[in-house]
């Protein structure tokens, strides 16, 4: 029998997972990458960045590292659970209900993926 791992995972786990996933959301919406962009450059399916970005405990460390490594190259877990991206800064001071907007070929080239 299949059994869900959000029910069998305690609540402040959970919470961690989830705020996990809202930090990466974030950071994706701060450098302006579209979920899908970001989930090609992972190498995982859109419906993984979606359940990664969710907060979901089933995701594997492993694509986690990745999704992050595609939306902010050389960034570390402890880089974004502490919030040192600059882009998170500027994020703050914009609206968060914003689409995020492809990036023009000018823009990506500086990016250097």
């Amino acid at each position: 029998m299949k059994t869900s791992l959000t029910a069998s995972t305690p609540d402040h786990l959970l919470r961690q997972a989830e705020q996990l996933g809202s930090l990466l959301t974030r950071l994706r919406k701060a450098r302006q990458i579209r979920q899908s962009d970001a989930a090609i450059r992972a190498g995982v399916s859109r419906n993984t960045a979606y359940r990664i970005e969710r907060g979901e405990p089933g995701i594997a460390l492993g694509q986690v590292l990745r999704y992050l490594d595609a939306i902010a190259p050389g960034a570390t877990l402890t880089d974004l659970l502490n919030e040192r991206d600059p882009a998170l800064t500027q994020w703050h001071a914009r609206n968060e209900g914003q689409r995020v907007r492809g990036l023009t070929k000018a823009e990506l080239e500086e990016l250097n993926f």
